[in-house]
């Protein structure tokens, strides 16, 4: 079928070939009949009768030519485009006989083949760019991924072992009455998140109301308290000091909680766990001096078997676990082991997020350093006095915890700091 300008309108893409590019610019206004017109007119009888253009469109091996130009200033700018189903050697012959088209109609033009655009290349980087496409989006919902079966039938299994104990039928890991120790936490969650990561002996609170059965657990077996990172989490801490007998305190990231935790955080936590005499004394003054504060009677404290919070209880348990803090004194890895470290030596140190020692110095040197250490620092140790003054300047460096021999005036504790008494 052929177009009011000679050329056939419909071709078969199947058997396209090549697409030659051309650029038309000619020194007056035409339109696209008179640059059809000139590629025709200006091409006859040029290359035989093998290549006559309109016998090449009459057998369909050259398709359509089609023309966009447009006029501005008296002038004409356009490009041609002609689909080829010849040869290589027979389509560039075909493209270098229209940059002979020297007139347009009575306009003197110039006619450039910028590209010869080989059309089944440009289909194959199509195909690719698709399929890749549907490799990324459309076989995202079936495909089957081993791991992530595992981690669910592993977290279902998980999920069904959460057992409850007690009367008060408080949420805790399948192995808490087997086990010779506990991590109490706040809650079931946290329950949940311990056994996600293979942690089975944890045993929920619920709440500041200390049930019977967790105050019977910690007489019995060593137990580690780790709760959320703030308010609520210190406030459950200081009710489970005064009822129960806890042997090492685990503190989560300030702000975070312990359902939210990642394994290496959880691991860390409870690496780095502190005997409770490190942070018991601070807690019950605190609650003292609120009680002064409120005109309060001192809240009365419950009384364990054997005594409450005894010293000499947690030296056996931890006698008995290992090696006490302390002991690897060349190359500390825990905030334990650094309290021990410093302990009666007039000495402090600046730590890292790893617990690493970032700096050692003098007691009386502290203040005066405080501003040359750079953000790095997660802490302080000092086997000296921590003033109000000296903690106002801590406030702002980042710093998470600081450990002290003695909290001197003490009047405004920032809630950002956690603050630890070295026994």
């Amino acid at each position: 079928m052929h177009g009011p300008w000679g050329c056939i309108t419909l071709y078969s893409s199947d058997t396209t070939k090549y697409l030659i590019h051309l650029h038309l610019e000619a020194e007056g206004v035409v339109e696209k009949p008179d640059v059809v017109g000139a590629i025709f007119g200006q091409t006859e009888g040029l290359l035989g009768e093998d290549l006559d253009l309109r016998d090449l469109q009459r057998t369909g091996r050259v398709g359509r030519i089609d023309v966009k130009i447009s006029s501005k200033k008296g002038e004409t700018r356009g490009d041609i485009f002609i689909a080829s189903s010849l040869d290589r050697a027979e389509t560039a012959i075909l493209a270098a006989s229209l940059e002979t088209i020297d007139r347009v109609g009575p306009c003197v033009a110039r006619v450039v083949v910028e590209s010869i655009e080989d059309i089944r290349i440009s289909k194959r980087k199509k195909i690719v760019d698709r399929a890749r496409e549907l490799l990324l989006d459309a076989f995202e919902e079936g495909t089957i991924d081993s791991d992530v079966l595992l981690d669910e039938v592993r977290e279902s299994v998980r999920m069904e072992r959460i057992i409850t104990i007690g009367e008060e039928e408080a949420p805790a890991g399948p192995n808490v009455v087997e086990s010779d120790a506990i991590i109490v936490v706040e809650g079931r969650a946290d329950v949940l998140n311990l056994l996600r990561f293979g942690i089975k002996n944890a045993v929920a609170v619920e709440g500041t109301n200390i049930s019977d059965v967790i105050i019977d657990l910690c007489q019995k077996k060593t137990s580690t308290a780790f709760f959320d990172g703030d308010r609520g989490g210190d406030l459950i801490l200081r009710e489970l000091l005064q009822v129960a007998e806890i042997d090492f305190v685990a503190f989560s990231p300030r702000g975070k909680s312990v359902e939210d935790m990642g394994r290496k955080e959880i691991i860390k936590a409870l690496r780095n766990k502190v005997p409770v005499d490190y942070v018991k004394e601070q807690y019950l003054k605190e609650e003292l001096e609120e009680e002064d504060k409120e005109g309060r009677k001192p809240t009365p404290v419950r009384s364990v078997p054997g005594g409450t919070l005894s010293r000499e209880r947690l030296r056996k348990k931890r006698n008995s676990a290992g090696k006490a803090a302390g002991q690897t004194a060349r190359q500390p890895t825990t905030l334990a082991e650094h309290l021990e470290a410093v302990k009666g030596k007039h000495i402090a140190r600046f730590l890292g997020a790893d617990f690493s020692i970032l700096k050692e110095t003098k007691t009386e040197d502290v203040d005066r350093l405080i501003d040359e250490m750079n953000g790095d620092i997660a802490g302080l140790v000092t086997d000296g006095e921590v003033t109000q003054r000296l903690l106002d300047h801590i406030v702002g460096k980042g710093l998470e915890y600081v450990a002290a021999r003695e909290f001197k005036g003490i009047i405004k504790r920032p809630l950002s700091i956690r603050l630890l008494k070295i026994q």
